[in-house]
C-alpha cells in the first residue's frame, strides 16, 4: 500500500492520477491533496478518496474553504500556504508525490520532497528547467526515485533498456532520444494569420486535454523545448543526443534510437492515465483505464521537422539550453509571464516570444548553486518580462 501526496490534485494531471487511484484502492491510499484557490473542487476530491489533509496555497481562500469544509463535515485537516505544500511533500508518513503544481510554483514542494528522499512521480518540468543540476544531485544524495510522468519523458523511459546508466548512451548502444511533438493547434496556420490568434483558439489543442498555460505552450511549442531541457536532466543528456520530430497524430509519444539502427516507440493513445499508472506501479503494471489502440482504426502516421518561424519559442528554448541553467531558468520565469499576459487579453499571440526573446537577450549568464539563487533568478526574469509587457503595451 502507498501513501500519497498530489500536488496539484484540482488540474489535468491531479484529477487523471486521482481517476487510477480509485481503481485500485487496494494498492494506494491519499495522505493529502493541494490546490493553488479552488477549495471546492480540492474539498469535493478529499471526500471522495478521503484524504487526510487538504492544502491550498493561496492563503487568502482560507476563511471560505474553513466554512465550506465545516459544512460538509469532513474529516479533513485544512491547511494553507507553501509552508504546508512542504509539509505534505516530505511527511514521514507519505512515500509517493505527485509533482503536478503547473509552473515555477512547484519547484519548492517538489524539491522538498526529493530531499527527504521520496517516491517523485514528477508532471512538473519546472522544477528541471529551473534547477535540473540541484535537482539532480539532491536526487541521488537523499536517494529519491524520480519517475517522468510527462507522456514523453515517460515513453523515453519506456523505451531504454533496464541496465541503462545515467547519462551513457554509448554502453547502451543508443544513438538518439527521438522527442515527439504534436504541433499544436496551428500547424498548418497561415503565417499571416498567428496575430490575430486568440487565446480560445490556442487552448484548443487538437489530442490532448490540458490546462490553458500548458495547451499555450503546446501551442507555441515552448513546452516542447521545456520538455528538451527536461530530458537533459531526466536522462543525463547532452543538446546533440535528442532530436524534436513533429508527430501530430501523438500516437507516438517518443522514441529511442540505437547504433543498429533499431528504433523502439513507446505507442497509446493521447490519455495521461497511461504515463500515471506505468509511473505509480512502476515496475510492474497496472490497469488505467485507457483502451488499447485499435490498429485497423489508426490514421497515417506523419513525421517532420518544426519550422523556426512557425515556432519561434521552441528553439528560444534550446538556445538556452545552450547557455545554461541560468538561461534555463530565466525563459522560463519570462514565458509564464509571457503567457499569463496573452491569456489576459495584453499582448498578441506572436508577442509571446517576441517578449520572451528580449529577456533571454538581456539575461547575463550566472551559475546557480542554492535553490535561493534560483528563486531570485526567477523573480528577476519576471520583472524584466513585466518591462517588456508594459513597453509593448
Amino acid at each position: 500500500m502507498q501513501t500519497l501526496t498530489i500536488l496539484g490534485a484540482t488540474g489535468s494531471i491531479g484529477k487523471n492520477t486521482l481517476d487510477v487511484v480509485k481503481r485500485h484502492n487496494d494498492k494506494y491510499r491519499v495522505y493529502a491533496l493541494t490546490a493553488n484557490s479552488d477549495y471546492e473542487t480540492l474539498l469535493l476530491q478529499a471526500r471522495d478518496v478521503n484524504a487526510q489533509h487538504v492544502v491550498l496555497a493561496d492563503v487568502s481562500v482560507q476563511n471560505e474553504a474553513l466554512a465550506l469544509a465545516a459544512s460538509m463535515e469532513l474529516d479533513v485537516q485544512c491547511h494553507f500556504g507553501v509552508d504546508a505544500l512542504v509539509k505534505v511533500s516530505n511527511d514521514n508518513k507519505v512515500d509517493t508525490v505527485m509533482a503536478a503544481i503547473v509552473g515555477a510554483a512547484g519547484l519548492i514542494p517538489t524539491f522538498a520532497a526529493v530531499a527527504a528522499g521520496k517516491r517523485v512521480l514528477l508532471a512538473n518540468k519546472e522544477a528541471l528547467v529551473m534547477s535540473g543540476e540541484l535537482f539532480i544531485a539532491k536526487a541521488n544524495e537523499c536517494g529519491a526515485t524520480i519517475l517522468p510522468i510527462d507522456s514523453e519523458h515517460n515513453a523515453i523511459f519506456q523505451c531504454l533498456p533496464h541496465s541503462f546508466k545515467y547519462g551513457d548512451l554509448a554502453a547502451s548502444g543508443i544513438s538518439k532520444v527521438l522527442l515527439t511533438g504534436s504541433g499544436g493547434p496551428f500547424l498548418e496556420t497561415d503565417l499571416a494569420l498567428f496575430d490575430a490568434i486568440t487565446p480560445a483558439q490556442a487552448c484548443a489543442h487538437p489530442n490532448w486535454d490540458m490546462g490553458q498555460k500548458i495547451s499555450i505552450d503546446s501551442a507555441t511549442m515552448m513546452n516542447k523545448g521545456l520538455e528538451f531541457i527536461e530530458a537533459r536532466w531526466l536522462f543525463g543528456l547532452d543538446n546533440d543526443d535528442i532530436d524534436i520530430v513533429l508527430h501530430p497524430q501523438s500516437t507516438i509519444h517518443s522514441m529511442v534510437q540505437y547504433v543498429d539502427g533499431s528504433v523502439i516507440a513507446q505507442m497509446g493513445a493521447p490519455d495521461m492515465r497511461t504515463p500515471i499508472a506505468h509511473a505509480l506501479a512502476y515496475p510492474v503494471r497496472i490497469k488505467s483505464g485507457v483502451n488499447p489502440l485499435d490498429f485497423n482504426q489508426l490514421r497515417d502516421f506523419t513525421f517532420s521537422t518544426p519550422c523556426p518561424e512557425r515556432y519561434p519559442n521552441l528553439y528560444l528554448a534550446l538556445r538556452a539550453a545552450r547557455m545554461g541553467q541560468s538561461a534555463c531558468t530565466t525563459l522560463n520565469a519570462a514565458n509564464e509571464i509571457n503567457v499569463a499576459a496573452f491569456l489576459a487579453g495584453h499582448i498578441s499571440f506572436t508577442d509571446i516570444a517576441r517578449c520572451n526573446a528580449q529577456v533571454l537577450d538581456a539575461h547575463e549568464i550566472s551559475s546557480l548553486t542554492t535553490i535561493e539563487q534560483v528563486i531570485q533568478c526567477d523573480q528577476n526574469a519576471r520583472e524584466v518580462a513585466q518591462s517588456a509587457i508594459l513597453e509593448l503595451s
